[in-house]
């Protein structure tokens, strides 16, 4: 992309910071070069604003700092005055969710917004992996146009105080044309639409509206993304968050556009003590009017849906903020849109919640506990682990039952026959008497053996035969075969 088309193309950010990187754009297309060594010698620091990588903080919760103004790369301004490539905020979001040390994430933004090019993209990474692992924002400063677009992303958007500024939703697109200029341009062009809205002439009536149609295409594509995000509708989007307005402190939290107030180092300490209780995607609270309409599917819903628990509606993270609570007749008078809107999520999420813990309870059936499973599926409160344990338990007991049946019906072992005695002496006599055969010569021990065994005198013809193949045997000439070992 080059830098004219980059600074010419729409943006959403702070009307007074786009003309303040226009300025710094100018310099630089005029050919007048700033002299970054002469700003950090007159600042007396060096204008190191590199996009740090995130910090991983207690019980591995990753704080990625974006501060500045957003653009798809670093650049030269970014250089003097800080910003986001919302590229590599893409990758270091990518990065912190692949960490297998990372368990939630935390986006301390303080940006005024910047160019559209690059921000619907990052927003959608930061809505996709916020499902895998929890992701909310905090601001501390600044959190407006294209950084609340990326923000509102997040599973939830937290301010730290009553001064902290947000919004600015909308989309700024600037022309200009100076004919005290030096030097003519003539440009020839082809195609109606091309250079309609060029900036060597001034703008036409067909050239403002070319750009309208721009600028207002972006903006409803900025107010759905806030919508889908937060929750709720393009219509209340409209009425209550997208006018352009910059809302501070409280005025955020009651137009929709936060969740709560909490510090950088506050929501650190939440995630690391239960990530889980940012897994779930807030949802935009208006607590002022001007709220649509109901629809007729939620007034049907309204009128057959049960009474209500008192609902409180939360506002804050933290003791300070305030925390009023509502019955169910004060908020279906005072807030009827939003009294329908809840009961119709509520009816729809636990019909949703209903249908997945049966299912869940039915997958852990085992053959043979078919009735178990229909009582626990329809009991309203048995979950899938639940249901898995009592049929384990239950299958475990059949088998105990099957194998203590079993050992009854089996007929009584036969006795046996104890092996016969062994006459430990006449042992120990044949033991004595092989040692001491063992140390006689072998003519004295082979005579022995002869006279002691007939089977010997059978085998072989003389007892000088023998002790012949004895001693050859025990040469290791021969094999004495059929002879008793001595």
């Amino acid at each position: 992309m080059k830098l004219l088309d980059l600074i010419t193309a729409p943006w959403a950010i702070a009307p007074e910071k786009l003309r303040e990187i226009q300025a710094i754009y100018a310099t630089h297309l005029r050919g007048e070069k700033i002299d970054v060594d002469a700003i950090e010698a007159r600042l007396g620091r060096p204008l190191a604003n590199e996009q740090q990588e995130y910090q991983i903080m207690q019980g591995g919760v990753a704080v990625l700092s974006l501060e500045g103004v957003m653009a798809p790369k670093a650049n030269l301004f970014m250089r003097i005055s800080g910003g986001v490539s919302t590229q590599l905020a893409n990758t270091q979001i990518e990065s912190a969710i692949a960490d297998p040390r990372v368990t939630a994430i935390v986006l301390s933004i303080d940006s005024p917004g910047g160019s559209v090019f690059g921000t619907p993209e990052l927003a959608a990474t930061v809505r996709e992996l916020s499902a895998i692992k929890p992701i909310v924002t905090v601001t501390e400063a600044t959190l407006a146009s294209a950084a609340y677009w990326v923000g509102a992303a997040a599973n939830a958007v937290y301010i730290s105080g009553p001064t902290v500024q947000v919004g600015s939703i909308g989309v700024v697109a600037s022309h200009s044309y100076d004919p005290r200029s030096n030097g003519t341009v003539t440009e020839i062009t082809a195609g109606k639409y091309k250079r309609i809205a060029s900036a060597n002439g001034p703008l036409s009536d067909e050239g403002r509206a070319y750009m309208q149609g721009h600028v207002d295409h972006l903006y409803s594509v900025f107010v759905d993304a806030v919508a889908g995000y937060r929750g709720t509708t393009p219509e209340a989007v409209l009425e209550n968050m997208a006018d352009g307005r910059v809302f501070i402190g409280q005025q955020a939290i009651d137009h929709g556009l936060v969740d709560g107030m909490s510090t950088v180092d506050a929501m650190v300490e939440q995630l690391a003590a239960n990530p889980a209780k940012f897994a779930r995607r807030q949802k935009a609270v208006f607590a002022l009017g001007g709220l649509p309409s109901p629809s007729a599917e939620a007034a049907g819903a309204q009128a057959s849906a049960p009474p209500a628990e008192p609902v409180q509606l939360e506002h804050s993270a933290t003791s300070t903020q305030r925390t009023p609570t509502m019955d169910r007749a004060t908020l279906e008078k005072d807030h009827p849109a939003l009294f329908a809107q809840l009961q119709t999520e509520f009816l729809a999420t636990g019909a949703s919640a209903e249908r997945a813990r049966i299912q869940a309870v039915e997958s852990a059936l085992i053959p043979g506990h078919e009735a178990l499973i229909a009582g626990l599926k329809f009991d309203g409160k048995t979950t899938g682990g639940d249901a898995a344990i009592a049929v384990n338990k239950a299958e475990r007991d059949l088998r105990v039952k099957q194998g203590a049946a079993s050992n009854t019906d089996a007929p009584a072992p036969v006795a046996s026959t104890p092996p016969p005695a062994v006459d430990a002496s006449a042992s120990a006599k044949e033991d004595a008497e092989k040692k001491r055969l063992a140390g006689l010569p072998v003519e004295e021990r082979c005579k022995a053996q002869w006279e002691g065994d007939a089977n010997l005198r059978a085998e072989f013809s003389s007892l000088s035969h023998y002790t012949a193949l004895v001693k050859a045997e025990e040469s290791g000439k021969v094999r004495v075969l059929g002879k008793k070992a001595a």
